[in-house]
């Protein structure tokens, strides 16, 4: 069973949201935020699988929140947003959000990307989320995150796998691409994620980028 918290501020969206997720044999709402400073404590009180995480929100703001889940440890978190707030999207991805969603979701994408993110896959809606990364990546950024030297500590296999994930693969594609198993692609990005010090695979996906990986 994944049990998710919505946090979402328009109480009419909370409730459709609550009312699909519900639909599923699968998912189980163990709360509801309406601001984000309700979100982190409802997330610290009620260690969920996955926070359903909305960019604005009243006292603090999704991107705030979502650094504060993360940071941590409470949960992943899946983050609603739309292409016009690119900001508040690079932003939440920066503060360690798992994936993120559009507000025009259809309920089967949206239970499907629950699904999918629960399952330690950060990478959902590939067609979209490339176009994210890509755009991320053209931004300029500071920090030694960015120092091509960073690879130094990856096998060449995880490089390998790193770079499938700056293309936006599934664990599925990266294993039938290197011809490996999916528990072992798993394993890979694990691990990379530690050498590197990052959160998410989406903060993989757009290093990748950044270095040209």
């Amino acid at each position: 069973m994944i049990r998710v918290l919505v946090a979402e501020d328009q109480s009419a969206v909370r409730a459709g949201l609550v009312l699909i997720l519900r639909s599923a044999p699968d998912v189980e709402v163990v709360g509801e935020a309406a601001d984000g400073e309700q979100a982190v404590a409802l997330a610290r009180e009620l260690r969920p699988d996955l926070v359903l995480m909305d960019v604005q929100m009243p006292r603090l703001d999704g991107v705030s929140a979502t650094r504060q889940v993360v940071a941590e440890g409470l949960a992943d978190v899946l983050v609603l947003t739309t292409f016009d707030l690119d900001a508040y999207v690079f932003g939440a991805l920066r503060a360690g959000a798992a994936g993120f969603l559009l507000k025009n979701t259809e309920a089967r994408q949206l239970l499907d990307a629950v699904r999918t993110v629960a399952g330690g896959e950060g990478l959902i809606s590939p067609a979209v989320t490339r176009r994210l990364i890509a755009e991320f990546a053209a931004r300029p950024v500071r920090g030694p995150g960015t120092d091509p030297a960073v690879l130094d500590a990856l096998t060449r296999r995880e490089r390998e796998v790193l770079s499938c994930l700056g293309e936006g693969l599934s664990n599925a594609e990266i294993g039938t691409r290197l011809d490996m198993a999916e528990a072992t692609v798993k394993t890979h990005v694990s691990r990379l994620l530690g050498k590197l010090g990052l959160r998410s695979r989406v903060q993989a996906a757009v290093l990748a980028q950044e270095l040209g990986v």
